[in-house]
């Protein structure tokens, strides 16, 4: 079963090829992902996070879920020199560089409570697999950030987590906390590939946000592959990115 959803403003796919798969499985996950996002969405009045920033709940009010992310976003702060900072310049807290990777996370975790063995979990670009596709291994391809129908790079993931993070589609998003500015003036892309895709996610949130040294702090990073293209097109990979490349 294979099915697409807009949800966090973003498609959301999902692809359960396990001869049991049912609709009702699908509808499951969804809604999972529908609740993130009305919790966490600083976009929504009435989330979570946005009570939160207008000081309408308390820090020891928040729900275990809250805490949870709010947990691992000062983890990865202090993972990362403090490249991934969820404060913005006002003082809000914005989640959303943490929870799409945790969503993901999340959804496969409960595809895999299901008893499903061969699924693919795809929100915005990033993406959890698990088990094999009706053609072998799952494989995720790199967009080329000049060109978005073209391919320039295949990645199999074999149970690893793919997280892109670039400024080609979205404009400049990611904030570096350093120079108090969005966006890079180097690089344009980066694919990370890491453990699951939440350490992938978070880790290429916070490389992109260094620039020129993010693929370099990937090649550092135990348990971390990535491929970077910089503002010249000029592609940079880590040396340990080829065991997830097609034979």
């Amino acid at each position: 079963m294979r099915e697409t959803r807009i949800i966090m403003g973003m498609p959301i796919c999902l692809a359960v090829l396990d001869c049991h798969a049912r609709q009702e499985h699908l509808d499951q996950v969804f809604d999972a992902f529908t609740q993130v996002d009305e919790q966490f969405s600083p976009f929504k009045d009435t989330s979570e996070i946005s009570r939160f920033n207008r000081g309408e709940i308390k820090r020891e009010d928040l729900t275990p879920k809250m805490r949870e992310v709010l947990a691992l976003c000062e983890k990865t702060k202090a993972e990362t020199r403090g490249f991934f900072d969820i404060a913005k310049p006002d003082g809000s807290l914005d989640p959303c560089g943490m929870v799409k990777g945790w969503a993901i996370k999340n959804a496969a975790d409960q595809l895999r409570a299901m008893g499903f063995s061969n699924f693919f979990v795809d929100a915005g670009g990033d993406v959890q697999c698990h088990g094999v596709a009706d053609d072998g291994d799952w494989k995720v391809g790199v967009r080329n950030p000049f060109a978005a129908d073209e391919i320039v790079k295949v990645i199999v993931p074999k149970g690893a987590g793919v997280a892109t993070s670039g400024n080609y589609i979205r404009g400049d998003h990611i904030y570096n906390p350093h120079t108090g500015k969005y966006g890079s003036d180097d690089i344009v892309s980066l694919t990370v590939i890491g453990p699951d895709v939440l350490e992938a996610d978070r880790y290429a949130t916070a490389a992109f946000a260094m620039g020129r040294e993010g693929i370099y702090f990937i090649e550092r990073t135990k348990g971390l592959e990535g491929y970077e293209i910089d503002a010249s097109g000029v592609a940079r990979m880590t040396t340990g990115l080829e065991k997830y490349l097609p034979c």
